[in-house]
C-alpha cells in the first residue's frame, strides 16, 4: 500500500539534467549529455540510471555527495542503453550488486538472465517491495530498458526512460526523437504511447522531467495508432 507520507515513499531525484545539440558551427557533430537519476527506494536500495560519460566521474562524485551519498552507497546501476554518454562512469560503482546496460545484467564476469524470457511484459523488481522495477521499452535501441518507481515522493508513478523520449519537446515534435537515432520507429511510437499511458511524470534521456498530461497521452496515442 502505496504511503500517504511523502518521507516514506521511493524518492527520485535528478542529479543532472541531460542536453543534446548541435555543436556550434559544425554541422557534422553534436554534443550531448544523459540525464542522470537517484532513486533511493524505502527498503534502503539505492539505484543510479544512467552514468553520464567517462569524463564526469568526479562530477558525479560530487553530485552523489550532495545527496550524502558516496560510489560505494549505490546498489544498483541502470544504464538505460549502451551509449557512451549512458554509461560512462559505471567504473565508479564496484560494489554495487548488480549493473544493467539496456537489458543485459552482470556482475563482475557473471552476467544473469534477466528480462531474457521474451515476455514483452516481463519486469525486473530492484527493491524488495517490487514498487522499483525494470522493463524493455525498445526504439532507440532494441535492447532499451526503462525504471519505473511507484509509490513515489511526487505522489505518482515515473518512468525514467532514457532516450525513448529525447526531452519533453519531443511530444510535438516527432524529429527530434527521430533524429537522434531509432532502430524501429513504429515500435518507438508504440512504447512512447504505452509509458505515457503508465506513467505520471517521465524523465527523458536528454531533458528535465515533465509531468504527463492527458494531452500528451492523447498525442502519443495518435501518433502510435497512425504509424501502424
Amino acid at each position: 500500500m502505496a504511503s500517504t507520507d511523502p518521507a516514506q515513499r521511493n524518492q527520485v531525484t535528478v542529479l543532472q539534467v541531460g542536453y543534446s545539440r548541435q555543436e556550434d558551427g559544425d554541422e557534422s557533430a553534436m554534443r550531448a549529455n544523459c540525464t542522470c537519476t537517484l532513486v533511493r527506494s524505502r527498503d534502503g536500495t539505492n539505484i543510479i540510471v544512467d552514468t553520464m560519460t567517462a569524463w564526469d566521474g568526479e562530477h558525479l562524485r560530487s553530485l552523489l555527495g550532495q545527496q550524502g551519498l558516496g560510489v560505494d552507497d549505490i546498489h544498483v546501476v541502470v544504464c538505460t542503453h549502451g551509449h557512451s554518454d549512458h554509461i560512462g562512469c559505471n567504473y565508479l560503482f564496484l560494489k554495487a550488486r548488480m549493473h544493467l546496460v539496456g537489458a543485459c545484467a552482470s556482475h563482475q564476469d557473471l552476467y544473469m538472465d534477466h528480462l531474457g524470457s521474451g515476455n514483452p511484459d516481463e519486469q525486473l523488481a530492484l527493491d524488495s517491495n517490487a514498487e522499483v522495477v525494470v522493463k524493455r521499452s525498445p526504439g532507440h535501441t532494441l535492447s532499451c530498458v526503462s525504471v519505473i518507481v511507484d509509490n513515489s515522493q511526487l505522489g505518482g508513478r515515473v518512468g525514467i526512460t532514457g532516450d525513448l523520449f529525447e526531452r519533453s519537446e519531443d511530444i510535438d515534435d516527432e524529429n527530434i526523437w527521430m533524429d537522434a537515432g531509432s532502430e524501429n520507429e513504429k515500435v518507438q511510437r508504440e512504447e512512447r504511447s504505452k509509458m505515457a499511458q503508465l506513467c505520471e511524470f517521465v524523465i527523458p534521456g536528454h531533458g528535465p522531467m515533465f509531468p504527463v498530461t492527458p494531452s500528451i497521452r492523447c498525442k502519443l496515442k495518435e501518433d502510435a495508432t497512425s504509424s501502424t
